[in-house]
């Protein structure tokens, strides 16, 4: 209580954008500010390719976005945050790319580096043997703790750490994640549960996303809430690098650095996340490694000495 209204108490409350004007004024640009009008740019392209919302009901989300930018209540959120938006609007948005501007989808490439680099098919094998139990096991962390990890994380940097620190963790997060997504356009690879559907005959982009294994956990719940989501999810063939993976590494990373304690709980965590990204038939081991490792670099690459 005490470290929540201590950092209620840091924010800065004022709704004044010439306040926002006057910093920007008086502040020393330096060649790393650049990077903004990258975020301009690609935030141009895909907003330009988005169809829905359709034009001219689309131009409010650079305008409301300029303007929570312009308030410094609102601003002191959205610029660290910039990075984590940007990821969101290219995940979103690449849905939207004409399919002569893709590349080929590899079907073969993962199972085949899969057998090579560690003997067998490890996604295969682990999902040879489902039961309702493990079924609940893998979709939590997978289906339900995945999407509230980053907030709880960004929440505890907020109450007991600096600010330094909640922002290096929103920079962090959202260029890993926009990288991995960006890669996943470059290079689309199917993910195992294509080859329990349709072997390894060549995929397409008119082809629908499948739950995999969380169709089991619809069944369960007699719900239609993950067969929905993935069956319209806007990146199809994103397996490699997994950024299931990749999030629960670089949560695994911040938290056991900036909060020791919790190390053991929440590579414990991670460990059972990786597992269930292959039980469900979302991932290969490659596609886990890949993520692991992209955070890991994130992680040392953006962490000051």
């Amino acid at each position: 209580i005490h470290a929540l209204v201590a950092a209620v108490g840091r924010l800065d409350k004022s709704l004044s954008p010439a306040v926002t004007i006057q910093r920007l004024r008086a502040h020393k640009f330096t060649v790393g500010d650049s990077i903004y009008l990258f975020h301009i740019a690609l935030a141009a392209f895909w907003i330009t390719l988005m169809q829905d919302p359709a034009y001219p009901y689309k131009l409010a989300i650079p305008i409301l976005y300029t303007i929570a930018l312009l308030i410094p209540f609102t601003s002191q959120f959205f610029v660290p945050a910039t990075p984590v938006f940007s990821w969101i609007l290219t995940w979103y948005s690449s849905r939207y790319m004409p399919s002569a501007w893709r590349p080929t989808i590899s079907v073969s490439l993962l199972p085949t580096l899969e057998s090579v680099l560690y003997g067998a098919n490890i996604s295969d094998i682990l999902t040879r043997f489902t039961h309702p139990i493990l079924d609940i096991i893998a979709w939590f962390p997978y289906g339900v703790v995945h999407f509230t990890c980053p907030f709880v994380v960004a929440i505890f940097l907020w109450l007991f750490r600096t600010k330094p620190t909640l922002h290096l963790w929103a920079r962090t997060f959202g260029y890993m994640n926009l990288v991995g997504v960006l890669i996943q356009l470059v290079l689309p690879c199917s993910a195992p549960w294509y080859e329990l559907i349709y072997g390894l005959t060549p995929a397409n982009y008119g082809m629908k996303g499948s739950p995999g294994g969380l169709a089991r956990i619809d069944a369960l719940f007699h719900s239609s809430t993950y067969t929905t989501g993935f069956t319209n999810s806007p990146l199809v063939f994103g397996a490699f690098p997994s950024l299931h993976a990749g999030n629960a590494t670089l949560e695994a990373l911040f938290l056991s650095h900036f909060f020791p304690q919790t190390t053991r709980y929440i590579w414990a965590y991670a460990g059972i996340l990786y597992w269930a990204t292959m039980y469900l038939t979302h991932h290969y081991l490659i596609d886990v490694v890949g993520g692991a490792c992209l955070a890991t670099a994130f992680f040392h690459l953006f962490l000051p000495d």
